[in-house]
């Protein structure tokens, strides 16, 4: 399947880009949206979305077909891996839970369509109306897709034009996600475009940055700081830096006959997207005293993780993250070999997989691909102890918990500073409505309008 060159990501590779071919890119953007965008209404949009997410799920529609040919060999994913990811971000596309996802964040689910008054406002004979920004730009980060897709999303329901400046590399997906946009509504496809170039070009940014009303921006938390000092005063910067995840057990939940699951789960979250988003677990805190040990929790945890390697397997990586992680092996190998407080368990013959069991509960981040850290602790409260290093910086805390003890176990997390608190084995699969960061995903892209009447 040939794609058509609708966007500048489909260019040849030799071609160049300029800062006036980018500005002249802007201001055609900004005219689609004016004459085809800004006057549909939110249930259209909506209905729209929803009938393009369903079609992704198909095994036969092109664009997801293309995705996985293409995609093991542009983004170094295997194809299970990508079928997992894909269908994890479409299964929550859907106008259901657009509807509800818009109404909680601003009240109303045409809010964005007209004035509307809600709850206190009526008796207030207060309205309120919300509106996108004109034009959108993006700044992604290149290890994951889907955080890109929920982009290019927030933009439409908003009725924004959106450029999408992608990292090298990594333009494959969000380019066949807009592309099917362009094939459903091409009216709707014209006001988005997508690129990609290093990092580090200031002349094409600089562009970009004086056109665009509020620019998103996901990766390392120094590119973050580099871009914000170059940011006009009246822009608005929404800022997504470095963020880490884990996961806590609790003894009970690994004490009787759900311990198979609870170790499935476990590892269901160490193998999405290869440990590589920030929702992705850098340790298991398990809890001891249970019919389980932690060092035992390891143990089973190893043992699915070679199983799952056979049916789902990570893929090559660069030789500079092989070398990391053999490092990282042998340095765990010596200490387990004068140390019965460490054990290291590791795919034979490759770096596929590794868990490492520890007594000690200081936080450690992996180094990713699929090397994960055990921890063994007593309580919640030496857990959260050890991890005040990230205090702050963590995104999600899975947790395996009975019901009984779930609720107080989040209500710890929270106050401790965790945004988000979700299932064992659903880290990297959240929900449509989830607030990246604790904040609102729609309402922060968004300006108000007050009628007083």
């Amino acid at each position: 399947m040939n794609i058509p060159n609708y966007f500048l990501s489909d260019l040849p590779k030799e071609a160049s880009l300029t800062p006036s071919m980018l500005s002249d890119a802007c201001y055609a953007l900004k005219r689609n949206r004016a004459q085809y965008l800004s006057p549909r209404s939110t249930d259209e949009l909506i209905r729209t979305l929803d009938s393009i997410g369903r079609q992704w799920l198909l095994p036969e529609y092109p664009w997801r077909k293309l995705a996985l040919e293409r995609g093991p060999e542009q983004l170094h994913f295997t194809r299970q891996t990508l079928e997992r990811g894909l269908d994890s971000f479409f299964r929550e596309l859907t106008g259901e839970k657009m509807e509800s996802f818009i109404s909680a964040e601003l009240g109303h689910r045409h809010r964005l369509d007209d004035l509307v008054m809600t709850g206190n406002e009526h008796r207030e004979r207060r309205s309120g109306m919300a509106r996108g920004p004109e034009l959108l730009l993006h700044i992604t980060a290149g290890n994951v897709p889907n955080p890109t897709l929920m982009s290019m999303v927030l933009g439409i329901l908003t009725r924004s034009a959106q450029f999408v400046k992608c990292a090298s590399g990594s333009a494959l997906l969000p380019g066949l996600f807009a592309h099917s946009i362009y094939e459903t509504d091409p009216k709707l496809g014209a006001c988005i475009e997508l690129a990609e170039w290093p990092g580090g070009k200031t002349d094409l940014e600089d562009v970009m940055i004086a056109e665009a009303d509020i620019v998103t921006v996901t990766g390392a938390d120094e590119t973050i700081d580099t871009l914000r000092k170059r940011l006009p005063s009246d822009r608005r910067c929404l800022a997504y830096g470095n963020r880490m995840s884990f996961g806590y057990i609790t003894k009970e939940a690994i004490s009787g006959f759900g311990t198979s699951q609870v170790v499935e789960d476990a590892a269901t979250d160490v193998i999405a997207w290869n440990q590589l988003g920030c929702l992705s677990p850098h340790l298991f805190y398990v809890e001891s005293g249970g019919r389980t040990t932690p060092d035992d929790f390891a143990s089973l945890l190893a043992t699915e993780l070679d199983r799952r390697e056979q049916i789902e397997p990570r893929g090559p990586v660069p030789m500079n993250v092989a070398t990391n992680i053999a490092s990282r092996r042998s340095f765990y190998e010596v200490r387990a070999a004068h140390s019965p407080e460490t054990r290291l368990r590791a795919s034979p013959n490759s770096t596929a997989w590794t868990v490492v069991f520890e007594n000690d509960p200081t936080f450690i981040l992996s180094c990713l691909h699929r090397f994960v850290h055990v921890k063994a602790v007593e309580n919640v409260q030496q857990a959260l102890r050890a991890a005040e290093i990230v205090r702050g910086k963590v995104s999600s805390v899975g947790i395996a918990a009975a019901e009984d003890k779930a609720h107080q176990l989040a209500v710890t997390l929270a106050r401790w500073g965790a945004t988000r608190i979700c299932p064992l084995g659903k880290m990297q699969t959240p929900p449509f409505a989830w607030r990246h960061d604790g904040r609102p995903a729609l309402a922060d892209l968004i300006t108000w309008t007050d009628w007083e009447q």
